[in-house]
């Protein structure tokens, strides 16, 4: 397994953004290794535009959620390190350097950054320290020992993740950059998947009872 980066984005119907989210990982200062695309069964125009890139590996699957989209891509991945981008989210030129850099300094299996939210409603927040899925770099083997993403749920699978990766040890790291410019809009998951917060609940009961348990 190669030390390049596979970036990995999953999309449900999400043609609206893509192409800007695309557009940004290709302007990172350090290239990644790879760029997949996972169509999460989208009902719009979602395939054919990241098919428009001829240096994106598209994914197709029946729609699962976010964490089986994730876990698609990471199984295609062929990089040593891993980064996810939102199909809705923008990466800030520079980040995957920064994030690189920190992780090659202290050797973490995990580094994250700070990430301003702004919506065409809300206007751009203050930068906050961003301890989400797409903010970050996860080396493959560190990510490997805590395994993948939940999937039977539709919100809270990386709070899920996380909490694993602080019972297994990972080495994490932070770093003052912006990594994340998270779009705030209608559609996003928390808002309509809101029927879904008792996922929430079952994450953290989850977490507690391996904690018991240990």
């Amino acid at each position: 397994m190669s030390e390049t980066v596979s970036v990995v984005i999953p999309a449900y119907n999400a043609a609206r953004f893509l192409a800007e989210a695309i557009e940004s990982v290709f302007a990172q200062t350090v290239a990644p290794g790879e760029v997949i695309v996972v169509d999460d069964g989208s009902t719009d125009e979602t395939a054919a535009l990241a098919l428009q890139y001829p240096d994106v590996a598209l994914l197709q699957r029946e729609n699962g959620g976010i964490g089986a989209a994730r876990n698609t891509g990471m199984a295609a991945a062929r990089g040593g390190f891993l980064a996810f981008l939102d199909a809705d989210d923008i990466w800030p030129a520079g980040r995957l350097a920064a994030l690189l850099a920190r992780s090659a300094e202290t050797g973490a299996d995990v580094v994250f950054g700070q990430v301003i939210e702004f919506g065409e409603r809300t206007g751009e927040r203050e930068p906050t320290p961003g301890f989400v899925a797409s903010s970050g770099l996860f080396r493959r083997a560190g990510f490997d020992r805590v395994g993948p993403f939940r999937e039977d749920t539709r919100v809270g699978e990386f709070i899920d993740w996380w909490a694993r990766a602080q019972e297994a040890g990972l080495r994490v790291e932070t770093i003052p950059e912006v990594t994340l410019r998270r779009r705030i809009h209608t559609t996003n998951t928390g808002i309509t998947e809101s029927g879904s917060r008792v996922d929430y609940a079952r994450v953290l009961r989850a977490a507690l009872e391996r904690r018991r348990g240990s």
